[in-house]
């Protein structure tokens, strides 16, 4: 797998400090031509163009309505568009650097290191602990102390973004993400390339580190077919597979039980009555808080459409 590659941006000044929008925009067209979307920051590391939608309108980016003011919906690698969006940014100060797109997904991991928490810390204790190293890729300074580092994910990958799920101090941008670029300015000051990386290869993500980015499974869909027999048997097989729920799969087994119980009252085989007090009884004993758990029960007795036969 190839790996892409940015320089350390070090525009010319000839006449004292450039002005911080040519700097930014300077900064983003070289990180632009080594195939990185950028788009401009202010000094607030927030998009710099407004949004031209009202606050409902969905729209994903530029390319669908022709517009700038989408944020990363914006990054581009074509020098124009780079320019025309800096045009309509007079006061940008730095520029993103999208995540998550393309052949070679850029994969964001932020370490900060202030208000007593360490990202650099908690990083090297996940390596420890799960049996991966940190390769020597792109690490950006931030001003406040604290690190970005730059990784490539497989083609397709969706990484979502997160603030200290994986770690205290540990940040992650990836799909619609994006990272401060390296010669921005922001108002605790600029954001520069690690003086010690000379090697400017963007390395892949450790394989372990990645599967530790990735969204748990969904819960597993377990089918229980209800005994034969009478009433107590059918609900009494549902009400043990509500109580074998575990952290994160409750609700949806819940809401299954539910859903087969209200189709054995709707055809005839089980009381109405005997269903929501037994389910939602297995439910709390599991963790669940009996008033999500009513709601459950109901919310399934209206997809059913079940109602108590009528005695004739």
């Amino acid at each position: 797998m190839s790996a892409a590659t940015v320089t350390q941006a070090t525009p010319l000044r000839v006449q004292g400090r450039l002005s911080n929008w040519k700097n930014a925009h300077d900064n983003a067209q070289r990180a632009a031509a080594r195939g990185f979307g950028v788009f401009p920051l202010s000094r607030n590391k927030v998009p710099a163009i407004a949004s031209p939608h009202d606050r409902d309108h969905k729209c994903s980016g530029l390319q669908e309505c022709g517009s700038f003011g989408h944020g990363v919906g914006d990054a581009s690698t074509d020098p124009d568009i780079i320019r025309a969006g800096f045009e309509q940014a007079p006061h940008a100060a730095g520029y993103g650097i999208a995540c998550g797109a393309g052949p070679l997904p850029l994969i964001g991991i932020d370490l900060d290191r202030k208000n007593g928490v360490d990202g650099c810390a908690s990083l090297n204790e996940l390596a420890a602990t799960h049996g991966f190293k940190i390769p020597r890729t792109v690490t950006v300074c931030t001003p406040s102390g604290g690190f970005h580092l730059w990784f490539t994910g497989p083609a397709g990958i969706h990484v979502s973004n997160s603030a200290g799920r994986l770690g205290p101090g540990i940040d992650v941008r990836g799909t619609r993400g994006y990272l401060v670029g390296p010669g921005s300015r922001g108002r605790a000051g600029e954001y520069t390339i690690h003086p010690s990386i000379t090697e400017t290869t963007v390395h892949p993500i450790p394989e372990l580190l990645l599967q530790l980015l990735k969204p748990p499974p969904p819960p597993e869909r377990t089918h229980v077919i209800p005994q034969q027999g009478h009433s107590g048997d059918a609900l009494g097989a549902l009400v043990r597979f509500v109580a074998q729920s575990g952290e994160g799969s409750r609700n949806n087994r819940l809401f299954w039980a539910a859903a087969r119980a209200w189709e054995h009252v709707r055809d005839g085989h089980i009381a109405a009555g005997e269903v929501t007090g037994a389910l939602v009884s297995a439910a709390v004993a599991v963790g669940l808080a009996e008033r999500a758990a009513e709601n459950t029960v109901t919310s399934a007795r209206r997809q059913v459409g079940a109602w108590p036969v009528q005695s004739r």
